[in-house]
């Protein structure tokens, strides 16, 4: 199971730690649910009984024995499992230094959108993350969870770390350095994963802080003071999930769109196709109140 520590939930934005209650399946009481530091001790007062829960259930126990019984050699002894946070929506489970198993979540499904892929195949699907990570810890362990094909190449946890940073950086104009990363010449910062928990630190300043995904982390390398050269646009920014949209991010997403509904507006029946229908549909211009 996967477990949250109180570093790195202290460290979720309040929204990060709603969904998180939801996900584990949380009924822990809430008497102040504006204070985070109450979302957070509910949280780890659900991981403490369900830890015990597990520990007291012979059902578990005798698959782990009955796993343990059937192997023939010291050599297949399961391995601890690490689990790597990519973003709200994308983990990846690691035994080893090797990718074993990953989950997805799909918005087009109405009740069990989170999915566990292997070799791009689809194994099972669930209600909540940590019921996918569950069924991945109990079938790796009995032998029967399929096997991930290796790349010909095989990647560690390191390189696939440095692979999703080198992504993001992209899309910023972002360049690599020994030193860490650098934009035109200037040190903006570091990111970095350590125990499935992303962190960044700004410039030179060593000072480490940790964030939701490599999205966030890369994001907030971004001088605050100019725009960027690379600044992602509203066509770019719609593929994102709101968590990954900084304010401003989300203010200029919704302004592209009234400007293009506005335009629509100006044109004729004749002109306006099925998809533009559609957009005007859902749009609801802002009227102004002016004073007679």
């Amino acid at each position: 199971m996967y477990h949250y520590t109180l570093a790195s939930l202290n460290h979720k934005s309040f929204r990060r730690l709603q969904e998180i209650y939801t996900q584990i399946g949380c009924r822990t009481e809430i008497v102040d649910r504006r204070r985070k530091a109450a979302w957070v001790q509910a949280i780890l007062i659900h991981q403490s009984s369900q830890l015990e829960k597990i520990a007291d259930t012979t059902e578990v126990k005798a698959k782990v024995e009955n796993a343990t019984d059937t192997k023939l050699d010291a050599e297949t002894e399961v391995k601890e499992l690490t689990t790597v946070e990519i973003s709200s929506f994308d983990y990846e489970i690691y035994a080893d230094s090797k990718l074993i198993a990953s989950i997805t979540h799909d918005d087009n499904h109405l009740t069990q959108r989170w999915v566990v892929m292997i070799n791009n195949k689809e194994v099972y699907r669930a209600a909540t993350q940590m019921l996918c990570h569950r069924y991945i810890c109990i079938h790796y362990k009995d032998g029967s969870l399929p096997v991930q094909e290796q790349e010909a190449t095989p990647h560690t946890t390191e390189n696939r770390i440095m692979a999703h940073i080198f992504n993001e950086c992209q899309k910023y104009g972002f360049e690599i350095l020994d030193d860490g990363i650098s934009q035109n010449d200037v040190k903006l910062g570091e990111v970095g994963c350590t125990n499935g928990n992303w962190w960044v630190k700004k410039g030179s300043s060593g000072q480490q802080q940790y964030s939701n995904s490599v999205f966030d982390a890369v994001r907030r390398l971004c001088p605050s003071q100019t725009s960027l050269a690379a600044e992602p646009t509203p066509e770019s920014l719609q593929y994102r999930s709101l968590e990954q949209l900084s304010s401003m991010e989300l203010q200029r997403l919704l302004d592209a769109e009234v400007a293009d509904c506005e335009q629509l507006l100006d044109l004729s029946f004749d002109e306006l196709t099925s998809e533009g229908w559609e957009r005007l549909r859902g749009y609801e211009p802002h009227l102004e109140l002016v004073a007679a």
